[in-house]
């Protein structure tokens, strides 16, 4: 099976269920999909199973695959993150970003400052100071490539695995901003002390200094994106009842 024919019909189908032009309650042939994709049954059948993974879809017996309310989704899938960035819920999948990240990466820092490998808190004062460098020189991707590191870093370094695993959708995130346009060419002076602040902290072991200036990151990255998602609607998750 074609590795490339694969992902196009991934992205395909994705890009379009995330977007809303398959709606929900959507229901695809898989015959129609092989002629409107030019693809084989296996190369469908293959795409329809990671979509099935991410919650966009589930299939039923004579009836068909069909699509599911955005409430079932994988919400911390990257290819669902990177398809909602790419599309008009933008500003509410940045926002639940921005949450999680406010309330996951200032506890980080802080528990990196008692438990992260002096390698690890080396690497992260050396990229704070190259970040400044790549921020001041306009530099947007070298300034990208030393963020997601920085962050990773720190979500890592607090020794919790489960914030570790966060490091994907972070990534997502910087990626995405960056992608559509929604980064400074350069980052404000502020900012980049503050991740200064964050590495020093950390590296000194000073984990209240590390949360709180982790925490003066989150609050200043939410104040400049709040604009994007003001009139974007929140998504509900239903509760079973047990």
């Amino acid at each position: 099976m074609s590795t490339s024919l694969h992902h196009r019909a991934v992205e395909h189908l994705g890009t379009r269920i995330v977007g809303g032009t398959l709606p929900t309650g959507h229901v695809m042939l898989a015959e129609h999909l092989e002629e409107e994709l030019n693809v084989s049954r296996s190369v469908v059948r293959e795409a329809v199973r990671v979509l099935q993974s991410l919650g966009l879809v589930e299939t039923i017996k004579r009836v068909g695959i069909r699509v599911l309310p955005a409430h079932r989704w994988n919400p911390f899938d990257p290819l669902v993150i990177r398809w909602r960035l790419a599309g008009e819920a933008r500003g509410a999948q940045l926002r639940s970003l921005a949450e999680l990240r406010s309330a996951v990466e200032p506890v980080a820092a802080e528990l990196a400052a008692g438990n992260a490998p002096d390698a690890l808190r080396q690497e992260l004062m050396d990229i704070s100071l190259a970040m400044r460098e790549a921020g001041d020189a306009g530099d947007t991707a070298r300034f990208l490539e030393l963020d997601i590191r920085f962050h990773a870093l720190v979500l890592s370094g607090s020794g919790n695995e489960m914030f570790a695993n966060l490091i994907g959708q972070v990534t997502e995130t910087l990626t995405g901003r960056t992608v559509h346009g929604l980064m400074p060419e350069h980052p404000q002076q502020q900012a980049l002390q503050w991740h200064i602040d964050v590495a020093e902290a950390i590296h000194a072991g000073d984990g209240p200094r590390a949360r709180e200036a982790s925490d003066q990151i989150m609050r200043h990255t939410i104040a400049e994106l709040a604009p994007i998602w003001e009139s974007q609607p929140r998504v509900f998750v239903p509760v079973a009842r047990t």
